[in-house]
């Protein structure tokens, strides 16, 4: 078995191992009870210490892909048989290929586009400390609603983080939501109605075009530029209707991974005080900042802007936290409509996610994850430019690329990444109408994998794929 182990990548050999038994065992379709080599047998064959060889059979062990037997000995697991055929509806289905794929199983397609990092990368200890810290100290947090605001405790954590920011604001003009997703719901159900207009960035947020159109809202659709929205473009639909919002990622937007530049941020706010609208600002990504960035709520001295953050993507997808930041009144208003439709959040999410941020863990947690997202970050970069691919723009941070094969139809695209396991978040998903598209969101997070890479040098340009087939042959 050829594991084909690159010792200058940024991926650590044990993970390489672990990725390359699992594409073998995709690619010779192995069934349960297929025997794999000896331990010393791969170690010997790809020139591998054994404890290396051991370590990464244990953690496939441990994920449900391998049993042990006999001592050194491994099989395929007679679980992978369930995995692959979870008796899902078709519905279901479709769900999946739409947001990227929520099952995390070992042996499932690559989610190379969807919007959230590894379960890998999680980093559960941290969590489950707090969450037993929470068990022992708070136990009313496992059993009662929590208050209309959300959690004073966390309310105020979070005001911390907006001043440290630069985001002027108190305690009070703070909402806690289920997740970012909820806090855009509540806000388009309080200050929107049916045949109102607003403005959105397309490329843009799926989720939330969805959201609109359940409302009966009218999408005005304005193109992400490298810095921000087009200014051209909205200055026009300024003049021909009368928006009520702006909705926009000011950094690390969702899918090109561009942030908005002064200038441009100066003029959204110049124009939303000129044409009388608000600035819903998703900063959903904005604890990934590593750099320089503009924060439109940060410059805001008229309070056209609503600002909206979360915990989501950086801790956890089952703790949904989110935040609202706006005028006290709004918050008032939008905690009654919280109440009548949801009865508010979790309230022992909420004390788990006050306890990382109260002890410091989450701060160092989110330090390690910009790290990390920034290495694969140039390496996906690095590794795209090799292989002939064209990208929208350089991120500075966060998880996204923007990216596309010259030279392939977008279905031949599809085709062999679903060949090699892949799954993609196609352009057209990302376009308010559908409109197709042959740009591709790509997660830096899982492009590492070597499934990823294969596709990659597989649909790059002709003349990358024979240079770098020139220079292996040398």
């Amino acid at each position: 078995m050829d594991l084909e182990i690159d010792r200058q990548a940024l991926v650590p050999v044990v993970q390489q191992i672990v990725n390359a038994v699992i594409e073998w065992i995709r690619s010779h379709r192995a069934g349960p009870g297929t025997r794999l080599p000896s331990v010393r047998q791969l170690a010997k064959d790809n020139l591998l210490s054994q404890a290396n060889v051991l370590e990464a059979c244990q953690r496939l062990v441990a994920q449900g892909v391998l049993t042990p037997r006999n001592g050194s000995a491994f099989i395929v697991s007679d679980a992978q048989g369930d995995a692959r055929d979870s008796g899902e509806p078709q519905w279901y289905e479709g769900l999946e290929a739409q947001w990227g794929g929520f099952s995390e199983h070992p042996l499932g397609e690559l989610k190379l586009g969807c919007g959230w990092v590894p379960e890998s990368w999680r980093e559960s200890d941290d969590i489950a400390y707090a969450i037993r810290q929470v068990s022992r100290t708070q136990m009313h947090g496992m059993f009662s609603y929590s208050t209309p605001l959300g959690l004073l405790a966390l309310r105020q954590q979070i005001h911390k983080r907006l001043v440290q920011k630069g985001i002027p604001c108190a305690p009070e003009q703070i909402l806690t939501t289920h997740g970012v997703t909820q806090a855009l719901d509540l806000l388009v159900r309080h200050l929107l109605k049916p045949g109102d207009c607003v403005l959105v960035e397309t490329p843009g947020y799926a989720n939330l075009y969805k959201l609109l159109a359940l409302q009966g809202v009218k999408l005005l659709e304005v193109e992400r530029t490298h810095s921000g929205p087009d200014l051209e473009q909205l200055r026009k639909l300024l003049q021909q209707y009368r928006p009520r919002c702006l909705f926009i990622n000011s950094l690390y937007h969702n899918p090109t991974g561009t942030s908005l530049s002064l200038a441009v941020a100066t003029q959204l706010l110049q124009l939303a005080q000129a044409h009388d609208f608000q600035i819903i600002e998703d900063a959903v990504y904005s604890d990934l900042q590593s750099g320089p960035g503009v924060q439109l709520a940060a410059l805001d001295n008229a309070q056209r802007v609503i600002y909206v953050g979360g915990f989501s993507k950086t801790l956890s997808s089952s703790l949904r936290v989110g935040f609202v930041r706006a005028r006290g009144e709004l918050i008032q208003r939008l905690a009654q409509v919280k109440m009548i439709t949801s009865l508010g959040a979790s309230r022992f999410a909420e004390c788990v996610v006050a306890t990382l941020l109260a002890n410091g863990t989450y701060r160092k947690l989110v330090q390690r994850l910009r790290q990390r997202l920034g290495v694969e970050r140039i390496t996906t970069l690095d590794t795209l430019e090799r292989a002939g691919w064209e990208v929208f723009a350089e991120p500075a941070g966060g998880m996204f690329i923007w990216a596309r094969s010259p030279g392939y139809p977008l279905a031949q695209v599809l085709a062999r990444a679903r060949k090699l396991g892949v799954l993609l978040a196609p352009g057209e998903a990302f376009m308010p109408q559908g409109t197709p598209s042959d740009w591709l969101r790509i997660n830096v997070a899982y492009a590492s994998d070597l499934r990823a890479q294969k596709f990659f040098r597989l649909l790059g340009s002709a003349e990358s794929t024979s240079t770098i087939l020139k220079a292996t042959r040398m």
